[in-house]
């Protein structure tokens, strides 16, 4: 006859810890591939005193502000050309939605490699470009390397907008953008105070996101000769030959920029993130559980 267990002897059930043998095993495997992998930077023929030297180079300090240049124009290029895009893409009209549609398709499928370098050699399409009777220009002196690493870089990027800026406007409630043709606004209107500010939490993160890979983006723009930061120190290491030091200042460069602006972008999160969570500061939730408990009195 078998007897239902008692609390008593559910309280004598000891666990048992479980070791995790393999844990141990991994962090052993990964502690010595890295130790290897430093023991071996610093044994090799590196000169760690050049690389830091060149830090404050003025060729390369140049080339980081350059680099900080054109990425915050060609994102806010993309900001812009990502929010028209996403409106027309989200446009009734079939023609301007299939417009869109064939944007962002094609250069999100292309590299952005090749479209600096279609760019940059558009003179050998278009000899000159302009308004016929009104204005024209030699293409091959009007697109310079900035230029053109700004159309490249920024009309790549509206692509991957578009597609944030949709995410962010599917992400409002339907019933906003009721509410406000109920009340006689324009769709205009009703996208531009209404359903964009709200979209905005949605938009932010990852436009913060975008940036940060806009810095790394740009080093591409060294193809089209635009001085950016890598092309400073590839145009030092051709004539002194320090190639691995000047592409560890390049490096420490890149790092320190993406570091800055990965916390700005964290603080950025947090704000838009505010009101998402919405639920009672500790001491005022303890308050009232506090008074809640039997056989307190007001």
């Amino acid at each position: 006859m078998s007897t239902a267990p008692t609390r008593d002897s559910e309280a004598d059930i000891v666990a048992i810890p479980v070791r995790h043998y393999g844990r141990w095993v991994g962090a052993v495997v990964v502690g010595a591939l890295l130790v290897a992998l430093v023991y071996a930077f610093s044994r090799g023929n590196i000169d760690y005193g050049a690389t830091a030297s060149y830090l404050t180079n003025p060729r390369i300090i140049q080339g980081m502000w350059n680099t900080l240049l054109i990425s915050v124009l060609a994102q806010l290029v993309g900001i812009v050309l990502g929010v028209v895009a996403a409106v027309m893409r989200q446009s009734r009209n079939p023609v301007t939605s299939f417009v869109a549609w064939l944007y962002i398709w094609f250069f999100r499928g292309t590299p952005v490699l090749v479209q600096l370098l279609v760019w940059y050699n558009l003179s050998l399409v278009f000899p000159t470009i302009g308004i016929p009777g009104l204005w024209s220009a030699d293409t091959n002196v009007l697109m310079t390397p900035f230029l053109a690493a700004l159309l490249g870089l920024g009309i790549n990027e509206g692509a991957y907008m578009a597609e944030i800026v949709r995410a962010g406007i599917t992400s409002v409630d339907e019933g906003q953008t009721e509410a406000a043709q109920a009340l006689g606004m324009s769709p205009r209107k009703t996208m531009s105070r209404i359903v964009l500010p709200q979209a905005m939490r949605v938009i932010i993160p990852p436009t913060g996101n975008e940036f940060i890979n806009m810095l790394k983006t740009s080093s591409l723009a060294y193809a089209v000769q635009y001085p950016e930061l890598l092309l400073s120190a590839v145009g030092i290491y051709s004539n002194n030959l320090m190639v691995i030091e000047l592409l560890f200042t390049v490096s420490v460069w890149y790092l320190i920029l993406t570091t800055v602006f990965s916390v700005g972008q964290y603080f950025l999160e947090r704000r838009f993130a505010r009101g998402s969570r919405r639920s009672a500061p500790t001491g005022v939730l303890e308050k009232v559980l506090t008074n809640l408990k039997p056989g307190r009195t007001r």
